[in-house]
C-alpha cells in the first residue's frame, strides 16, 4: 500500500487534471483515485464522450469533474491570461485556438490554480505535453530553467541522465541547475547521485571551449550543493570504470562508481541515453521535467492504467509543499519503483 503518501494527499487535498479523458488507462486511474479519496479529478474531453467511454469500460467517474474546452464558460478569462503569460508571442486568436487542444487548456487549469498539478501523454506526444509546461507553468522560484532527466532501467540497475531533451546548448550556470536537480530526480527514483559531469577531457586533459564550460560547471555546483557527490570535467570511460579512474582521475570520490550523468549538450545528451537504450539494454523512463512551478508529467503511451495510478500519486504527491508533506524517502522510492515496474511490464507486452 501507498499508504505515507496516501495519507498525506487525504490530509493535503490536491486535484489532479488528464488531458486524455475518453481514454480507458485514464478513466481507470480516475475511478479508483476517486472512490479511494486520494485525488480529485478533472478529465478533458466532450462530457457525452467521455461519460460513454467510462460507462462502457464500467468505470464510476461520478465523483471525477468533467471540462470540455468547447464548452468551457471561463473561457474568454482564461484566453485573456494566456495572452498576458505570452506576451505577445502568441494574438488571442492564436491562444484561443491553443486552448481548444486539451493538453493547452488542462496546463492553463494548472497555471490558474484550478488543478494542482497535470499528467499526459496516454496519448499525446512528450513534445505536446512538454510544450504548453513550457510556455506557461515556467520556472519555480530559484530555477531558471527547466530541464529533462531520463531514468534509465536494467534489471536492478538505475541511472540518470540529463538533459536529453530541452536545453539545447546550456550556459555553466544552467549546467549547475541541470546537475543538481537531475540529482534530486535520481532521488526520487532510488538512485543515491554520483554525478558525473560530462566532457571529451577529463580534469584538464583536453582544452576547448565546452571543456571549460563544464569545468567552470563543475566548480559553481561544489558551491552550491557541497553535499553533493559531484566530479568533472570528467570523460565517460572514467566516469564509469574503476581502472581507467585510476588512471585518470584517482582519489574521486564519483570517479568509477558515477550513475548520474549530465551531458554538455542536447547532441551529447540524446545520442547518450538512446546509445543506452538502443545498444545497452536499457528502458529509458521519462523525460521528467524540473523545474517547474508546479508538477507536469508525461506517460508512455504505451503506458498502464496502473502506471497512471501510481504516476498521479507520485505527481500529486510532488505539489504538497515539504514542510506539509509527510511521505520519506523510502516510501516515495517504493511507489517510484512500482511506475517503473509496470512500465517495463507493459513495454515488455508491447513488444511481444
Amino acid at each position: 500500500m501507498l499508504t505515507k503518501m496516501i495519507e498525506t494527499l487525504k490530509k493535503n487535498p490536491r486535484t489532479i487534471v488528464f488531458t486524455e479523458g475518453c481514454d480507458n488507462r485514464i478513466l481507470d486511474a480516475a475511478h479508483k483515485l476517486t472512490a479511494e479519496g486520494i485525488l480529485g479529478v478533472v478529465l478533458l474531453g466532450e462530457e457525452g464522450e467521455v461519460r460513454e467511454a467510462a460507462k462502457a469500460g464500467n468505470y464510476n467517474i461520478e465523483k471525477c469533474c468533467i471540462i470540455d474546452p468547447a464548452t468551457y464558460p471561463e473561457m474568454d478569462a482564461m484566453v485573456a491570461e494566456m495572452v498576458k503569460l505570452r506576451k505577445g508571442k502568441m494574438t488571442e486568436e492564436q491562444c484561443r485556438a491553443a486552448l481548444s487542444k486539451s493538453n493547452y487548456f488542462g496546463t492553463m487549469l494548472v497555471k490558474m490554480g484550478q488543478a494542482d498539478c497535470l499528467l499526459g501523454g496516454a496519448t499525446y506526444s512528450t513534445a505536446d505535453t512538454v510544450r504548453p509546461a513550457l510556455q506557461l507553468i515556467k520556472t519555480k522560484p530559484g530555477n531558471k530553467i527547466v530541464s529533462s532527466c531520463f531514468i534509465l532501467v536494467r534489471g536492478d540497475e538505475k541511472i540518470a541522465m540529463g538533459d536529453c531533451a530541452i536545453n539545447i546548448d546550456p550556459s555553466e550556470d544552467d549546467l549547475v541547475e541541470i546537475a543538481i536537480e537531475s540529482a534530486n530526480t535520481a532521488k526520487i527514483f532510488g538512485i543515491d547521485p554520483k554525478v558525473a559531469m560530462l566532457s571529451y577531457s577529463t580534469l584538464g586533459s583536453g582544452k576547448g571551449p565546452s571543456v571549460t564550460k563544464v569545468a567552470n560547471a563543475t566548480k559553481k555546483i561544489k558551491e552550491a550543493a557541497p553535499d553533493l557527490a559531484v566530479e568533472g570535467e570528467i570523460q565517460f570511460d572514467a566516469s564509469v570504470s574503476p581502472e581507467v579512474a585510476s588512471i585518470k582521475c584517482a582519489g574521486s570520490p564519483v570517479a568509477g562508481q558515477a550513475n548520474t550523468f549530465i551531458f554538455p549538450d542536447i547532441n551529447a545528451g540524446n545520442i547518450g541515453y538512446k546509445i543506452a537504450s538502443r545498444l545497452g539494454g536499457y528502458t529509458a523512463v521519462g523525460p521528467v521535467l524540473q523545474g517547474l512551478n508546479a508538477p507536469i508529467n508525461d506517460l508512455s503511451r504505451g503506458c498502464t492504467a496502473e502506471e497512471v495510478y501510481s504516476m498521479s500519486i507520485v505527481t500529486a504527491a510532488l505539489s504538497v509543499p515539504q514542510e506539509e508533506a509527510e511521505v520519506d524517502m523510502v516510501e516515495l522510492e517504493t511507489i517510484v519503483r512500482t511506475v517503473v515496474e509496470t512500465f517495463l511490464a507493459a513495454k515488455k507486452l508491447k513488444d511481444k
